[in-house]
């Protein structure tokens, strides 16, 4: 076992801890069926589940921001870290720290995936979300009840759509793809909730700037062409098989609405371009499959 040795300065010795998960097993997720995709990454420490780690259908780009705790867009590797998905599970030792547990993923993507990388500062564009003109056109959240629903036990349910959406009370943020349709759905979120999902997005770092300090529920529908969508995801497109159709197919043909425009009629919200500099992580190396289990 590997392992890092700190003095601790109060008693003097060595501070032991594992940098490798216990077990580890690393398979490509199965093909998506359809036109919807489900992305989970549960466990670890601070989580309900702190010493199981439970990655479904998550791309190389969602383990790296886990693991350096950066966003999408700060991460500059080829274009497969989106695309190519595997499904996760480790064993997590006892009394892991959330730094240890970065260090762990960190671990696993070098040995696995043979990753190495380097940090750069880059200039670029960047966005900042405002208040549109006319005002904020956003739900303040009721105060938290104590319900089994506020702790985020209500299920999730389905719109008339077929699109999958989060029960009332329920805690969180769920972006969803389904027919070529992209739906963000908030329940207890502030705006800052709101600017991080937008970058992951967009691919771009994202402000805020509005002001609001408040928690909010909102959903909002838009085209997701040119975001983190289905075409990035290694999704089929529309009708292209499997149950394409179902609920929702022939939207396609639809006007549909960008995130932009989006925001500004369904929110009361601007993205604005601005300038601005970026820490990113360069990829350097990166091998698309894993070694062996």
């Amino acid at each position: 076992m590997k392992v890092i040795c700190g003095v601790l300065l109060a008693l003097g010795g060595c501070a032991l801890f594992a940098q490798e998960f216990e077990v580890a097993s690393i398979k490509p997720s199965p093909p998506p069926t359809g036109n919807m995709l489900r992305v989970m990454m549960q466990g670890g420490p601070g989580t309900p589940d702190p010493g199981r780690l439970n990655y479904v259908n998550a791309s190389l780009k969602n383990v790296l921001t886990a693991a350096y705790k950066v966003k999408g867009y700060q991460i500059s590797g080829p274009g497969w870290i989106d695309s190519e998905r595997f499904d996760i599970t480790a064993k997590i030792p006892a009394g892991t720290t959330k730094e240890q547990f970065q260090v762990m993923l960190q671990n696993l993507l070098k040995e696995r995936f043979r990753l190495s990388l380097h940090k750069e500062e880059k200039q670029g564009q960047i966005y900042a979300l405002v208040v549109a003109k006319g005002g904020p056109k956003l739900k303040e959240s009721e105060p938290m009840p104590e319900t089994p629903a506020a702790a985020g036990e209500t299920p999730q349910v389905k719109t008339r759509e077929g699109m999958p959406g989060m029960g009332p009370g329920r805690m969180g943020m769920m972006m969803m793809f389904s027919n070529g349709k992209a739906k963000l759905q908030a329940n207890r979120r502030t705006m800052g909730d709101l600017t991080d999902m937008l970058g992951n997005q967009l691919d771009k770092p994202v402000v805020d700037m509005t002001e609001l300090k408040g928690t909010y529920d909102f959903t909002i529908e838009f085209d997701p062409e040119g975001m983190g969508g289905p075409r990035r995801m290694g999704m089929p497109p529309p009708g292209a098989g499997g149950d394409g159709g179902g609920p929702g197919a022939g939207h396609e043909s639809e006007a549909m609405t960008s995130i932009f425009t989006a925001l500004q009629e369904q929110l009361g919200l601007k993205l604005e371009q601005r300038k601005g500099s970026v820490d990113m992580l360069v990829i350097d190396k990166l091998e698309k499959v894993p070694t062996d289990n």
